[in-house]
Order: C-alpha cells, then structure tokens, then sequence
C-alpha cells in the first residue's frame, strides 16, 4: 500500500534489493524467503521477537537520488504481488515524467506530493468508513496469521499478544494470535521455527496458574497435550479473552445457536480493520452478560452504558455511593458495598427525566420520577446533559406500557383488584370460553394454594400470629423501600427474605427477584396466545409431560384433581413449545408444581422461564449440562472447604450421585415441602450461590457419619435421613407428608433439624461465596463437562459401529475426530448449509453431526481406496445419494461409514455391488443417465416405444421389486380386498411387523443395468487404476470384460425380442484424421502410453466395445431392426465414453446418414450376475477388487495434510503470494 514519506537513513543494513532503476528501488527485509544466511536468521529472529513483522512489511519501495544519501520509503507490501504492482505503476507512470526533471530536489518534491495525492483519493473513497486507529498494525498481523497458519478469509484475529511457548523446559519468545475459532502461536529463533495451532473446541481445560518452573502462566490443555504460555504484559486481560473465546466453542459444541449469526457478534464475512472492532465487541458481550446477571434482565438487553454516581436513599438519609447502568430498557444502579443498595427502573415506568438544580453539596444532580410516584435522585454526574439526552432517547423507543394508566400495585400479580373482573372482561368472558386459557379459568388470577386454602376457617393460633408478623414486617418494607419494580433492594430486604416470605406474598415476591416480573410486563398476552398454540400439538415432550403429570407431587390436595393437572399441563407444554430446546426435563414438573401453588398460570410460566433460560442456565436441556457443570463445581469446593470429607467421599462416589437431584429440584424432591420452599424463597434473591451454601452445610453436618461410611449406599442413607427431617416449624399450613421420609424412617428417626438454622449456618460457615467465583468455576466446569459428553458420544459411536464395519476401535475414533472436525470447519468458515440443519443434539449420537455434499467430497477424496482423477467428484457425488437414504441432502457418520467401509474392507462381490449401485438411480441422477439423444427421442417420438426391463427403474430412486415380490404382493392386495370386513389389529400388528423386518439384499435383488448406465461403469473402471502398479493388465482385463458384457448384453436382448425383430446393418464407424490444433484430452495422462509393447493401444477399449457390436449383426442383412430399437454402436458416440481416442470429430455412419432420434439400445441390458461372472475371468481384476485397503495411513496423511495448511511458513516468495492473495 502507498504511504506517507519517510526519510530512511539506511536502506542496505536490514534489506536486500531485488529491483532498481535510477530513481526507484525495491527491496525485501531479510529473513523474509529464501535464503539470507546468518544475517537472514538474525533478522527474522528480531523480527519474530520484537514484532517488527507486524510493524515492517516485508516489501517496500524506496525512491533514491543520484546526490543524496537520504532515501524515501513509498510504498509496502506484505506479498511480492503486492508490490509489484505498486512497482509496475512507478515505472510506468512516474518514471518517465522524472526522468526529465533536472534538480532532484524537484524530483523528491515532485514524487512525494504524487503518492500523497494518491494517498488523499484513496481516503477520500474509503470516507463511509470509519477510520480505525492503527489498522495498519493489525491488518499485517491478522495477514500473518493468515500466511502462517493457512487460515481463511472468514476466521478473524481477535488480537494478539507477545508472549513465551514453553517447549520442554526451554521458554520460546514469539506471538500468540487469537482468533474466533483457534488459539495459534509461532515463533522463529535463530532458524528454529514452532507452530502451534490449537481449535478452541478441542480445549479440556483453561485456566491460569504461577508456579516456580512456570511462573504466572496460562496452561491450556487438550485431550492429548499440554501447553504453558507466559511473560504476558497483561496476563489478565489475555486470560478473559481466551476464556471468553472457549466459552463460545463449548456452546458451539452444546447447541447451534451459537453458530448462527449472533446479533452481539460481527457477521463472520464482514471484513474488520481494526483490532478493537471485534475485541471490542466481545469485550461489550461481556459486559452486558455481566450487566444481566447482577439485574436479573432479559437476555435481549444491551447495556449502552455505565458511570460513577450517588444516590440518595431516603430511608437512610444519605447518599450512596455507586455507578448508575443504562440500557435500552431499564436505569439501573448498584452500591459500590456490597448489598448496601441496589435499584431497577424500567423505562415503561418512567414519567418524567428532569435535571435538578445544582449546589455545592449536590452536584449535577438528575431527578427520575415513576408513576407509582416514586423519585429517585443520582448526583455527582460527570456529563449530567449527556445522561438525560441518552435516557430521553430510550424513553422515545419505549413503547406504551399497557400498566401506564393501572394503579401502582397493577404490576403485581397478587393485588386485590387482579382477581376482580372488569365490566368489559365479563362482557368478553363467553368468547374466551373456547380458549384453553382465559381470564374465566381459577388459576389465571390466583395461586392453587389461595384457591384450596380460601374456604378454610381463619387460624388464630402462635404460628398463624407469627405469620401474620410476617407479613406486617413486609408491609413496613414496602412503606419505607417501596413496592414493585422499583423498590430499593438493601441488606435489610435479605433479612426479610432469610426469615421467610409470607405465603400470600411469596408469588409475588419470587417474580420481582427473579425478574420475571420484567419479562411479563414486556409480553402482555404472550402465555395465552403460546397455549392455544401448543396445545393439540403432540411431540414426544408432550408425551412426557403427560406421563409425569401425576407424578408431581401427588401428596398435595391441589394437584389431587383436575384444576391443578390441567393448570401444570398448560405451563409446561407451553414452554416446551416456547423452548423446543429444552422441551421438557423430569425434574421441571416438581418446580412448576411449587410455582402453581403460589402464583397464577401466567406468573409460574414466566418465572419457569427465568429458571430454566437464566438462573439454572442448561440446567433442563437433554444432557442437564448445567447441572453436571454445578455438580463438578460443587466438588471443588467441597475440597476447598471440606478437604478430609472430600477425599472420603470421592473413594465412595457420592458427591456425584446425591448432588444433581439437589441442584435439579432445589432440594423439592429430597426435602420436606415446608422447609424446602423456603430455600426456594431464598434461591429466587440469591441465585444458586445459596443452594451450594445449604448442600456444604448439609455435608458438614453430617461429616462424622459419613466419614465413617463405608460404602455409597450406607452414605446416601445417612444424607436422606437427614434431609427427610429437616422441618419447617413456623408454616401454618399443615404438614405435607414426605413419602421418602415414611419410607426411611425406621425404628428411631434422628432428632429433627429447623430449617432456619440450617439457612442460617451455612450464611455463617459458608457466606463468602461469591457470585464471580462460582461464573469462573463454572466456565472451568464447563470445558470439562462439555468435552466429556462429547467423549461419551465418540464411544458410543464406535461401539455402536463396531458391529457394523469392519474397521478397528482405533481406526473407527480417528475417522468419528475427521468427520467432526470436517464438521466444525464447515460450520467456522461457511457451508451450503447451516450448522442447525446438520448438528441436532437431540437426535441418537450416530445421527448428530452431519455434512453436506461439498464436506463428503473432500472426506471422499482423502480416505476413499477408489480414485478416479478428474471423474472423483462425480463418483463422490454418486455414493452420497446411495448414502443419504432419506434423502434430505446430507449424511451422518453412520451411513458414510458404512460406505467407507465396504470399499476398503468387502470382499468382492460386496465391492463390486457397491460399484454396480453407484450406477443406477439414485446414486446416478437423472441428469447423468439421460444423454441428449435419448431426450430428443423421447420428445420426438409418434408411437409409444415398448418399455423394456429397465424402464420400469424409478428415477427418483426406489428400488425395483422382483416378481417374486410382484406376485406376493397383488397376493396381499386381494386378501386385503376380501378381508376387508374382518380386520382387526392383529392384522395391522403383522402388517407392521412386515414393514419393520429388515430385508437382507441379495445379489438378485439388484435391478439390471441398461447400456448408458453400462457407459458409466466404463468410465469408472477405466480411470479408476490409474496409479496401480498393475495398471497395464488392468487395462487389459477392463477392455476384455467390457468386451464380453457388450456381448452378453447383445445375446440377451435377442431373448428379450423373442427373435422376431428384424436388424439393420451396423453402421462404420469413421475417424476423423486428428488435426495438429486439437488440443490433447485430460484423460491422456491416465491412459497408458502407446509405445508399451505390454500396453493395449489407446483406443482399445473403445475399439473392443465396437468389436463387440460388430460381430453379432455382421452378414445379417435379412433381419431388419425394429424402429423401437436403436443400434448399439452409439456406446463409442462422443458423448459417451470420456477417452482420448472419442474426440469430438467422432461420427457414425450407418448405411449413409444416421437416422433422426437414433440413440442408446433401449432393449440392452445386463444384471450383476453377469458383472460378477465376468470379472471373476479376469485375475488381474480379482485381485484388486479382493485387496483390502488400509484406511490408516489415509487418516495419518489427512492430518499431516490439515496440520500441514495451518504451519505454512514464509519458506517461498510462491508461498507468500498464494497465501496474502
């Protein structure tokens, strides 16, 4: 690229000229290419070291004067392609015009002002762009990258850093790239290079470490190595990015919406100039994960920015110091101490934004006012008018709220006035009558418990009292901090929480902690138009729902008829059809009932979605991955705070197997109901910090007992006996039986344990948990989880095809890693089809990853024994539509390892049959089976042609039945018409039987092959052999047989004709004389050489196909050839056979001119049988078809061959240009 002058002192030192003239010089840095010596070694070392290859193109263009000694550099270039345009220009433009210049003073002003004025159009065409600071850098880092590893337009450095590879104990100085799909690394000492590329889904673990031989280093492992990098400059920011980086790959690996196009994320083709631009952007993704989470948001939510601030709190009388979030929705503010404040402000409750006066002891102050008539007031803001336009702004954009004109408690679900109907809800109330949910219905405006409990007689006994001081406490609360949404949330709130929620707030209090309160007020009419939709569609999540229906707390009176079924059925099919990802989970059905017991419908479908989509994120998809990821962080800290317990318990296998119940149901299913809703009162203001807090102290607890345990049984009996007496004894309701507990009871039950103090414990032993610490725990977790999963599903593919293909363990793991990866690498740098069409996790481990023609060509090409030159593509092409059997245009591991399989590892006739079928439909298409002569006799025909065998072939490709099969079946047809009185479901039950009963496929299944398909199989054989060492008796063998199928296909067509079609005379054949400027065929490298005595001539396979056609019609001038059928003779037309010797000057000749429609013989056809018999004559051929390939050496060149593309290095200028262009 051009750039602006600069005086260079020294041109020679570092740089070797390669082209001058007098005024014009281009130079190569040394170190860069080929050669260079010591001096070249030194260079590149420094450059490596110092990242002068980042800084310094390797090409520049430097303009000289006769009487100066100062140079002017012009131009770089990070490839000879490059510059040599820049140098073309130079010399043709410029060279001349300064040639006649007499001063070089003139030409040196002359030259600098001609490349700022290009530079100056260059910038004035690129204004739409924004111009990015040091886009130069970045953009020859990220082509070295590119250069180096061999990586695509589409993968995007992120940024880079200078750091140490630890190769054995010796450190090695150089560059670490990080991109969106790989961690590379590349270093050049003194000639000694190291390359290392490392795909972010191939990382088990993560994490940053300083010991004495590796000091504050960051080890990055993979199933099979190790690797430690250090002597960051900023190890911390480097350790958040990487992480943030195989964060994304593991969700990549666990679903495929991380693969589609995210709205946080750069699409993967847009060309980025900058460093910051996709830093940058991750650096804000995270931020607003951060910015969600401390808020309880939507995952839609953008945070625009954030900003030191006070605020004051009228309920303490001072200000609180802290930073004010603005996003698109809400105004959020949080205490710079812990739980001192913390506040929400949803815009749709916003009335007026207004700066305050300001003084001395209130700087810059900023008023919000809500309409529940709530104000709050930020002070000591840096750009207060700044703050007020960027909130007016969201404010312009937030729709309507349809709670605008509502009292202030509307939002709440539990207020007096929800359960009174309106004038103009009762006049509606018949047309919602056929809905499945409406307003009409009990649960829709309040909570089972309040529905069975609100004909019960009033309660004025000590624990009804103490709950009703409960509820004034709140009432208190809620004078003084306000109520909803916008209520300051302070130390105080969580002592309120910790002693628990009354039960008539408890709906309530769950949907404003969680913020599903937000999620509701956003979506108003969302649950009940997601009802009628779900509802009536059946799928297997429903079939589960309603399987487990009865199964959710059956102990309860409430879920004992069918309101509370009805009610449970609507929420989770409604969230199954919301969420088809999760679908449906065992454990999601206790909660909703918890949720149904206290909220309304609508309220428990929002609050199960903050459940299941934020605070227990993949806690309830196929595999529980969150819970696995909380279960293993549940196990290190249970060995960071119970180390002696830890060891014991890990010999015994227990953590594991009592943990992920716990986590699944919040301890529902384990405890008694009364005590466990109250770690769920807890759960909802906490977050899962506070279930790892109860299970540690449960564990500690009970540490004596079960240190003495000797085995997981009497262990997990220990822990249930606990849990089942854990009481709640300040519920007023009464006592919901535990069936556990009666079950396990025994003789003497232990002593019974109160809730509160086991809350109140694990605050105390366990309270310095903190929410940051869990994320990072879980992220290691999490790379853990994810790549022993997908561990799982590699052995259970290989054991799976064990029984199914001939190939070893080993050999079956390796190909499973190559078609992944084969995979992956499609879904990093585009495909014909999304990653979502071709990865679906819920489908048997065999089935899940699948790839599309374009990815099969290149596996085809790598590890397939049948090579056929310029013909692979289309034999590849043929073999995937035999594969894709249901035709929905890709294929999965099993169906191309059953492939695989049988070229490498059948013996012959299996071989053989898979090379017949990948010559009728439907391996061969239409397309390829109908030559243009056939198609203008289709068109062209008067009388319809008397079909012979194989036009009863299906195209679209269903396999001919036999007549046997014929037969059976009009027998069935007329069985079925007589019976069709007496059916019954025996009958149906048989008939299904039938269907399922796989057929095992003989040879005399196989449909015949006609004469153009016979062409096909030709060419097939014909360049299959073209790198056999017995490639000449190949040939041989290949013309022979050919020579003999031509034949036999003759003899029977005569049977087929019944002998009383007449023949014409053949037709000559006549070749053209070859014309000096005919141009030689692709083919004539694979043929075998003419002057090789051994060798048939070029044309013999041609010349024997004709021979064939010749001798059974020579001297056969009184038998006429029926006008149905066509001569033979066309099989050697030009079109048909890809040779040499079938040039395009190749014509038939028949009794003088051909005739109009005349074509392949329609009446010509062959079976396998034939193929098979002939083939066995041929020894040569026998044994190739009988050698077995070993598919091992394939896969090591297929790796060494990926490894190869991504350790490109500068070694050849060829290299460098093909890379950089």
């Amino acid at each position: 690229m051009w750039i602006h002058p600069e005086e260079v002192l020294l041109a020679g030192p570092l740089w070797v000229s390669e082209r001058a003239n007098p005024f014009f010089i281009l130079q190569r840095r040394r170190g860069h290419g080929r050669g260079g010596g010591l001096s070249g070694l030194l260079v590149g070392t420094l450059d490596v070291v110092l990242d002068s290859s980042a800084r310094v193109a390797p090409y520049r263009i430097l303009l000289q004067t006769a009487d100066s000694q100062v140079f002017w550099s012009v131009a770089c270039g990070s490839s000879r392609k490059e510059i040599t345009e820049h140098w073309d220009w130079l010399e043709a433009n410029l060279l001349q015009t300064v040639s006649i210049f007499d001063n070089d003073q003139d030409v040196t002003t002359f030259v600098k002002g001609k490349i700022l004025g290009i530079i100056a159009e260059e910038k004035r065409l690129q204004q739409g762009e924004e111009p990015e600071e040091d886009c130069g850098k970045f953009r020859e880092a990220e082509l070295k990258m590119r250069r180096l590893f061999g990586m695509p337009e589409e993968e995007k450095l992120v940024n880079y850093y200078s750091c140490s590879f630890w190769k054995g104990r010796v450190p090695r100085q150089g560059w670490l790239y990080l991109s969106i799909n790989h961690l590379c690394f590349y270093s050049f000492l003194l000639g000694k290079e190291v390359t290392l590329v490392v795909q972010w889904s191939e990382v088990t673990r993560l994490e940053k470490n300083a010991t004495l031989v590796f000091p504050e280093s960051v080890r990055v492992s993979t199933r099979h190595s190790e690797h430690f990098f250090s002597m960051f400059i900023n190890i911390n920011d480097t350790f958040r990015l990487m992480e943030q980086l195989a964060n994304i790959a593991m969700r990549q690996l666990l679903d495929n919406e991380a693969f589609a196009a995210d709205r946080s994320l750069p699409k993967a083709c847009k060309t980025l100039r900058n460093v910051s631009a996709l830093k940058r952007d991750l650096d804000a993704r995270a931020k607003n994960e951060r910015y969600r989470a401390m808020f309880r948001l939507t995952q839609d939510e953008r945070l625009d920015g954030h900003t030191d601030c006070t605020l004051w709190t009228p309920f303490a009388k001072m200000h609180v110091v802290g930073q004010l979030f603005i996003s698109n929705n809400y105004v959020c503010f949080n205490s710079r101490e812990e739980d001192l404040c913390q506040l929400i402000i949803p815009l749709r409750e916003v009335s007026i934004v207004e700066k305050a006066d300001s003084s001395s002891v209130l700087p810059c102050p900023v008023s919000i006012s809500t309409k529940n008539k709530m104000n709050f007031l930020f002070a000591n803001l840096r750009d207060r008018d700044f703050l007020v336009q960027r909130i007016s702004d969201f404010l312009q954009r937030t729709p309507d709220s349809c709670w605008g004109d509502s009292s202030p408690l509307a939002l709440i679900g539990h207020s007096a006035s929800s359960s009174v109907p309106s004038p103009s809800s009762a006049g509606s109330d018949s047309t919602h009558r056929g809905r499945h949910f409406h307003p009409g219905l009990p649960t829709a405006s309040q909570g089972l418990l309040q529905l069975y409990q609100q004909d019960a007689p009033e309660d004025l006994g000590p624990k009804a009292m103490k709950e009703k001081m409960k509820e004034e406490a709140w009432n208190i609360h809620f004078s003084e901090f306000g109520r909803g949404v916008c209520m300051y949330r302070t130390s105080r709130t969580r002592e309120l929480v910790l002693n628990g929620i009354p039960e008539c707030l408890r709906g309530e209090l769950w949907l404003l902690f969680s913020g599903a309160q937000n999620e509701m007020a956003s979506h108003p009419g969302y649950y009940g138009d997601l009802v009628e939709t779900a509802m009536g569609v059946c799928s297997l999540a429903t079939e589960e729902i309603e399987r487990d229906l009865h199964r959710s707390m059956p102990e309860h009176r409430a879920f004992q008829n069918a309101t509370g079924i009805a009610a449970l059925r609507r929420v989770l099919t409604a969230y199954a059809h919301r969420n088809p990802g999760i679908g449906y989970c065992q454990a999601m059905n206790i909660v909703t009932s918890v949720l149904l017991l206290y909220c309304p419908e609508e309220e428990a479908f929002w609050l199960l979605v903050a459940l299941c989509e934020r605070m227990l994120p993949d806690y309830y998809n196929t595999r529980v991955v969150g819970a696995l990821v909380d279960q293993g962080v549940f196990e290190d800290l249970t060995q960071g705070f119970l180390p002696l317990l830890y060891e014991h318990m890990q010999q015994l296998g227990v953590i594991s197997t009592i943990s992920l119940s716990w986590f699944l149901t919040l301890f529902l299913s384990v405890m008694p109901f009364d005590s466990a809703v109250l770690l769920v009162d807890c759960f909802f203001y906490e977050g899962i910090k506070l279930i790892f807090q109860v299970a540690l102290a449960v564990l500690h607890d009970n540490m004596d007992a079960l240190l003495s345990c000797s085995d997981e049984g009497e262990a997990m009996t220990i822990l249930g006996r606990y849990l089942d007496n854990v009481v709640n004894k300040q519920t007023v309701a009464p006592p919901i039986p535990h069936l556990h507990a009666l079950l396990t009871s025994g003789d003497s039950p232990p002593p019974e344990i109160d809730v509160f103090d086991l809350i109140k414990s694990s605050y105390e032993r366990f309270g310095s948990l903190r929410s940051d610490v869990i994320e990072q725990m879980r992220f290691k977790q999490r790379l853990k989880v994810i790549q022993s999963l997908e561990d799982t599903a590699k052995r259970s593919v290989v054991r799976a095809m064990m029984t199914e293909s001939a190939f070893s363990i080993e050999e079956l793991e390796e190909l499973y890693c190559l078609f992944k990866a084969q995979h992956m690498t499609s879904c990093y740098w585009g495909s014909s089809s999304s990653a979502a069409e071709r990865h679906d996790p819920s489908l048997p481990y065999l089935e899940q990853y699948r790839i599309d023609p374009a990815q099969f060509l290149q596996l085809f090409t790598a590890l397939a024994p049948w090579l056929c030159g310029g013909h692979t593509p289309s034999l590849a092409a043929r073999l995937f539509r035999l594969l894709d059997q249901n035709q929905d245009g890709l294929v999965n591991f099993k169906e191309f390892i059953t492939g695989l399989s049988g070229m490498c590892h059948g013996d012959m006739t299996e071989k053989l049959k898979l090379l017949y079928k990948l010559h009728l439909p439907p391996a061969l298409c239409a397309e390829e089976a109908e030559s243009a002569l056939e198609a203008t006799h289709f068109f062209t025909e008067d009388e319809p042609r008397k079909t012979s065998f194989l036009s009863n072939l299906d195209i679209s490709g269903q396999q001919e039945v036999t007549s046997g099969e014929e037969g059976k079946d009009e027998g069935a047809d007329s069985e079925e018409k007589k019976d069709v009185q007496v059916k019954d479901y025996r009958y149906y039950l048989r008939m299904w039987a039938k269907e399922k009963e796989q057929k095992t496929e003989t040879i005399k299944d196989l449909p015949r092959m006609n004469q153009e398909q016979f062409i096909e199989l030709c060419k097939t054989l014909y360049n299959m052999f073209s790198e056999e060492r017995e490639e000449q008796q190949l040939y041989h063998a290949i013309a022979t047989v050919a020579s003999l199928l031509l034949r036999i296909g003759e003899v029977g067509k005569k049977f087929n004709n019944g002998g009383g079609r007449k023949t014409e005379a053949p037709p000559t054949i006549y070749q053209a004389p070859p014309t000096d400027t005919q141009s030689p065929s692709p083919v004539d490298l694979q043929a075998p050489p003419p002057d090789d005595p051994e060798a048939p001539p070029p044309d013999a396979l041609c010349r024997a196909l004709a021979e064939a056609q010749l001798e059974p019609a020579a001297g056969s001038d009184e038998e006429a050839r029926d006008d149905g059928s066509v001569s033979s003779y066309s099989v050697v037309s030009a079109s048909s056979l890809a040779c040499e010797d079938l040039a395009d000057d190749t014509v038939l000749v028949g009794g003088g001119q051909q005739r109009p429609g005349s074509g392949l013989d329609a009446d010509w056809s062959i079976s396998f049988e034939q193929v098979l018999a002939s083939l066995l004559t041929e020894p040569p051929l026998v044994d190739y078809f009988e050698k077995k390939t070993d598919v091992r050496d394939k896969m090591a060149a297929c790796n060494a061959k990926r490894a190869v593309q991504r350790q490109i290095s500068s070694a050849s200028e060829q290299e460098i240009t093909q890379h950089s262009t």
